[in-house]
Order: structure tokens, then sequence, then C-alpha cells
């Protein structure tokens, strides 16, 4: 009688988890910061239809990296539980807490029940009316939650990017050298400017959006065109503005 190959508890977490840490590696990296009017979400991303930051609900924005198809099927969840929950009780009753909850949930019963996990990073942010009342919650393969302070780097070379970050970010930046920071801190480590080189992505390989703190109702704001261009720095700005469509396919992002 053949014996069944035997694998302990503890060797099957490692292996998902191995699993999972490789894949969301090969994505595109993602900066989440505060700023002093809101959420800043930067995003290495040259498709211009594919997002990877997107609006969840009127106060709250979602920010993912890894494969695509698997981070949207989350979002788009995100989106009904919140709609539901805001019509069936209160608007108040949808926050970033609860969203984060839920995702925890459902990632985590992926990790421990299913052969595959979730090969993604995502980050749900919410923008208070005023600046000790913004969360940011970053969400893990294995559905682990960690409530941010100041900001958040998912997926690709991260090492490099947070200690760019780490040297260059300041509470209360204004909204455009919140921008300046981050594009350059996604730029060290990524392939499109050299692995490390001084070169900073181009206008057309970025997306960026906020959560801006003043707006009336739906704080989601994307920037984009000639706004976003006087915002980067001009290395990045003058660069011709392409779309191009992503070419990992549903591996992303």
């Amino acid at each position: 009688m053949t014996m069944p190959i035997y694998a302990s508890a503890e060797q099957v977490m490692r292996d998902r988890s191995e699993y999972a840490r490789k894949g969301i590696a090969r994505g595109r990296s993602v900066i989440v910061l505060k700023y002093a009017d809101g959420v800043l979400f930067v995003a290495e991303n040259p498709s211009s239809t594919l997002h990877k930051v997107s609006e969840i609900y009127d106060r709250i924005g979602f920010a993912a990296v890894g494969r695509y198809s698997e981070f949207e099927n989350l979002r788009q969840a995100g989106i009904r539980f919140a709609d539901v929950r805001g019509y069936q009780n209160d608007p108040r009753d949808v926050t970033s807490r609860s969203l984060a909850n839920v995702y925890a949930t459902t990632l985590g019963t992926y990790f421990t029940e299913q052969i595959k996990p979730f090969e993604v990073e995502i980050c749900v942010a919410e923008v208070g009316r005023s600046p000790e009342h913004d969360t940011m919650y970053r969400l893990t393969y294995d559905g682990s939650i960690v409530d941010e302070p100041q900001y958040i780097v998912m997926g690709g070379q991260t090492d490099a990017a947070n200690s760019a970050l780490k040297d260059a970010y300041l509470e209360g930046m204004a909204l455009g050298d919140a921008v300046s920071v981050a594009v350059k801190a996604l730029s060290v480590g990524s392939p499109s400017t050299g692995n490390g080189g001084p070169e900073i992505l181009p206008l057309n390989k970025l997306e960026i959006a906020v959560l801006e703190r003043d707006r009336p109702r739906r704080a989601f704001r994307r920037i984009t065109g000639a706004t976003l261009s006087a915002l980067l720095p001009k290395s990045a700005a003058g660069k011709a503005v392409v779309d191009v469509d992503l070419p990992e396919g549903e591996s992303e992002s």
C-alpha cells in the first residue's frame, strides 16, 4: 500500500505564506499615506482601465497589489457590503474598520481552508473630519490587520520604498509635497526606473487618487491630466502621457 504524503500543519502554512508573498512581490508597488487634507494613494500602474486604487464608499478608499482578478473580486464584495449596511442601518455605520474586519475574515478563511490563498495585499483607508480621525488598515493574504499611523507600502520592492519614505515623510504635508515624496519613493527599486536609479516614474505609469477631507460627500477623487502633471516632479511630468494596457494581464498590478 502506498502511504499518503504527510506534511505538518506548520509546513503547510509556511508553504502557503511563501506562495502568497512571492505572488505579491512580483507586482508593482502602491503607496498610501496621510497628508494635511486627507489620504493620498499613489500606484505604479501603466493601465488606464485596470485600477489598483478605487472608491468603496463615501469617505472610504481601497488600494491593492497582487493578482488583479482576486483583489477586484474583493473590491466589489466590499462595495456590496458597504451599500447594504448603509442602506439597512445608517451610512455612518459603514466604516473602514468594519470593512477591514470583513476582508480579514475572508482572507483568513481562504488562507486556512483553501489549497491556494489569495495572492493579494490590500489597504482600506477612511478620511475623517479631522486628521486624527483618518485611518489606514493594511490587510495581508492571511487576514492579518495592521492599523498604520502614517503610510503603507505594498508590493514590489517594499524595503527600498519604505526606506525612502522614512527619510522624507513629514506629518501634515501639502498635497504637492506628498505626491512628490510618494512618487520618488515609488520610483526607488522600480524595474521601470532601472532598479533604484535616479529616474522618476513618468506620468503615464502612475495612478493617483485622494480622499479629500473637505469634499462635501464623496471624498474620493482621481488626479489626472494637467492637475496631476502640475503636482509631479518635473522629470516625471515632462514625459509624454500614453495610455498603455497592463502587460502582465491579470497577474499584475
